[in-house]
């Protein structure tokens, strides 16, 4: 599993980043902080961590954290590809006033 998230480390920044689009921010370096654990043989969850970055020039905005994701993952074994979930976070809808 370590070897497939090496190997694929920018689309997996890609697939972060579009948790904090609406902040302006992107996710870089990802790495496996821990896991896998597997629930059954194809399916399991894991602990992301990467550098979560807000840049804005026009604001002169250049900021960088350590974030960490819990990511849920399935296993095809047909087609040996892994199907990544992400955190579910909903999004609010407008206070009636």
């Amino acid at each position: 599993m370590e070897e497939i998230l090496v190997k694929n480390e920018k689309e997996l920044g890609i697939f972060l980043s579009y948790y904090f689009k609406k902040e302006g921010a992107v996710a870089e370096k990802v790495k496996l902080r821990s896991g896998p654990e597997f629930e059954s043989k194809t399916t399991g969850s894991m602990v992301l961590s990467f550098d979560l970055v807000h840049f804005n020039a026009c604001l002169a905005i250049h900021e960088q954290a350590r974030e960490e994701m819990k990511i849920t993952f399935e296993i095809d074994p047909i087609t040996e590809k892994v199907k990544l979930i992400g955190a579910y976070w909903p999004s609010r809808e407008m206070d009636e006033i």
